[in-house]
């Protein structure tokens, strides 16, 4: 059992050895395809998660006019406190607003001769998808004069924030997968191209192997392992340069990403250990086709 294992991982070296280049071509693809991969699979997981966070961010602003009573503002306040689609609510009063203003934008508030910030009604819902449709049934009602939004100046909401990062994320994932697709693509036709030339440079020991009993899967064996390390070692490649680019680059770019504690991409080492699964998929893929269509056996 062991020489027989010493002789295909034999068998498979000399094949990679003799198609040095092609080799060199199919590897290299395969770490292009895999880093970006690794690329889009951080991105594409911390995108999400900012996508999520900013969305627990998103509040149902209710404003009143100045000519409002306190009756018409409790009321409102019980009816968005009834709505099913409603986590909580808050009370800011015009002197709250004014102050917190004053601490945001202090250039702005100093000298103003009076506060021009109305009452309000901060509402959270229990899902942030549901605010435009709140936002929208509040805005008719007061526009169409309904008693129960009485006071009702304006409503506001979160949802041009959240369908711009969800578009952003949304076209950055289709752009690097288009590109993975194609890399992919390229990587699968190269080691398949690389284990073909290898085939072909040994047909006649592979006639020989049939005369004398070989079977069908230890001709096949050398040629699959061939793929295999090809992808493993592309994959390889590709951590290691994730790796130099986490610690180099990413402490650059960090400060100028806003996010939360809650905001985090995939793990890098689930991150990796997936490059290195999809490394062996891609080589198993590239000479399983070639395989199939030039080695009949």
């Amino acid at each position: 059992m062991i020489a027989r294992v010493r002789l295909l991982f034999s068998e498979a070296w000399s094949s990679i050895t003799a198609n040095v280049s092609t080799t060199f071509a199919a590897v290299i693809t395969v770490l292009i395809s895999m880093f970006l991969l690794g690329l889009l699979i951080a991105l594409g997981t911390w995108l999400l998660s900012y996508s999520n966070h900013v969305k627990k961010g998103v509040l149902v602003e209710v404003y009143f006019s100045s000519t409002a009573t306190q009756g018409q503002e409790y009321e409102v306040g019980q009816t968005l406190r009834h709505d099913t689609r409603v986590k909580h609510v808050v009370f800011v009063s015009k002197a709250q607003a004014f102050k917190s203003m004053e601490k945001v934008y202090p250039d702005l508030t100093n000298g103003v001769p009076s506060n021009p910030l109305p009452d309000a009604w901060q509402v959270t819902m229990k899902k942030a998808d549901d605010a435009p449709t709140l936002g929208r049934e509040i805005q008719h009602d007061y526009n169409a004069g309904s008693a129960r939004y009485a006071g009702v100046n304006d409503v506001r909401w979160g949802g041009e924030t959240t369908k711009r990062v969800l578009t952003v994320a949304k076209w950055v994932s289709i752009t690097f997968l288009v590109a993975i697709v194609l890399l992919v693509i390229a990587s699968t036709l190269l080691i398949a191209n690389t284990i073909r030339l290898s085939i072909f440079a040994r047909r006649r020991e592979i006639e020989v192997m049939k005369l004398v009993g070989a079977t069908n899967w230890f001709v096949r064996g050398p040629f699959m392992l061939e793929g295999l390390l090809q992808g493993l070692v592309g994959a390889v490649f590709a951590v290691v340069l994730l790796v130099l680019g986490k610690s180099v680059a990413l402490p650059a770019i960090l400060p100028h990403l806003h996010g939360g504690s809650d905001v985090h991409p995939l793990p890098f080492a689930l991150n990796a250990i997936l490059l290195i699964i999809g490394g062996l998929l891609l080589g198993a893929a590239g000479s399983g086709l070639t395989l199939r269509r030039f080695l009949r056996v």
